[in-house]
Parts: C-alpha cells; structure tokens; sequence
C-alpha cells in the first residue's frame, strides 16, 4: 500500500524513489515521442519548431531523416507534458500542410533507441575502469589516444543517462547525443 498525504492544493502526495514526495498533477507530464511524416521541403522543419516555440512547448530532442520515400521525411519529436497538452499539439501539427501523419508512439508499444559518443579523460588506471564501464554498459569504444577514449553507446535515453550519472563528471570531456528514435511495434506503421 503506497502512503501519502494530501497537499494544500489538494492534490494527493506520495513519495517518489528518491523519497520526496510528488504531486499526481506532476506524474501526469510523461515524456512522449510523436512521430511525424513530413512533406520533404524546405521550411517545413522551420514551421513544426515554430509551431511548438509559439506555444511554449519544449522539445527535448529532434531527429529528422529522409524515409524510404524521398519526397517525405520523417521527424521525431521528444517532448513532455500533460495528455491534454500532447493532444493540442498533435492537433496543432495536424493543420499544419506539410504535415503527412502524426502519431504518438507512446500511446501504444513502441522502441525507443538514442546514440551517444562520449570522450574520456583515459589515463592510468581510469583506462582499464572506462573499458570495463563501456562493456558492462554494452558501450564501443571507438577512438583512442594516449589520454582518451570515446565511447559509443545505443539505447533507451534512460540507459545513457544511467552511464554518464555512473561516470566520474571530471573525466568527461564531451558528449554528443542524437536524441530519441523511436518506431511502433507490431503491425503499427506510419506510412502516408
């Protein structure tokens, strides 16, 4: 049984992993990925990101690409919010008339995958440490020099947050990271 208390809005406080409480009303901001197939010109990426800065919404990252198809692209956006913010926003790119399909992955199962390089300071026992971190965490080391590594790991953001937060922070040196793939599972397509 999950205890909690009711907070002076009203809302209902429970405690969190860290032990801090958090509010229901905070829970309800997940983080989505929506997949959206685009008309292949120039300006229609201009017109989904202006679309979200004139609303305030925030994307945490975007991946654009050409499809199978040249003449569409097909963009993924991570973004948080409320089920009634998405909504609008998937609405709002809806109307837009570059705009082919949108779709929530998240609403459904989905795959989620991200890539990173990161370098590291690597000298002295701290080189033996990062291979073995790279390996626990399925990661390549892809360069190296007398002083440095640079690693390359793929998956969930969640599992390259997990490695950096593993991490010595003085011993990284740069990192770089696509932002989030994602793709429906099953029989779920996003075609035109």
């Amino acid at each position: 049984r999950v205890q909690g208390r009711a907070a002076k809005n009203g809302s209902f406080l429970r405690p969190n992993f860290s032990g801090c409480m958090s509010s229901q009303k905070e829970e309800s901001h997940m983080k989505h990925i929506i997949a959206v197939l685009i008309e292949n010109e120039a300006g229609a990426l201009s017109r989904v990101v202006g679309l979200f800065s004139a609303r305030g919404y925030n994307i945490e990252s975007l991946t654009v690409a050409p499809t199978e198809d040249p003449s569409l692209s097909r963009m993924t956006i991570q973004t948080t919010g409320s089920d009634d913010v998405i909504e609008q926003i998937t609405k709002h790119l809806n109307r837009l008339i570059e705009v082919v399909k949108v779709e929530d992955l998240t609403e459904g199962a989905y795959t989620e995958r991200e890539l990173m390089l990161i370098k590291m300071r690597a000298v002295g026992k701290e080189r033996e440490e990062m291979k073995r971190m790279s390996d626990i965490f399925r990661g390549h080391i892809i360069d190296v020099t007398d002083s440095t590594y640079t690693i390359e790991l793929t998956g969930a953001g969640s599992k390259l947050d997990a490695f950096i937060l593993a991490l010595d922070k003085s011993a990284i040196l740069e990192t770089v990271r696509t932002g989030a793939s994602g793709i429906a599972r099953g029989e779920r397509v996003l075609r035109a």
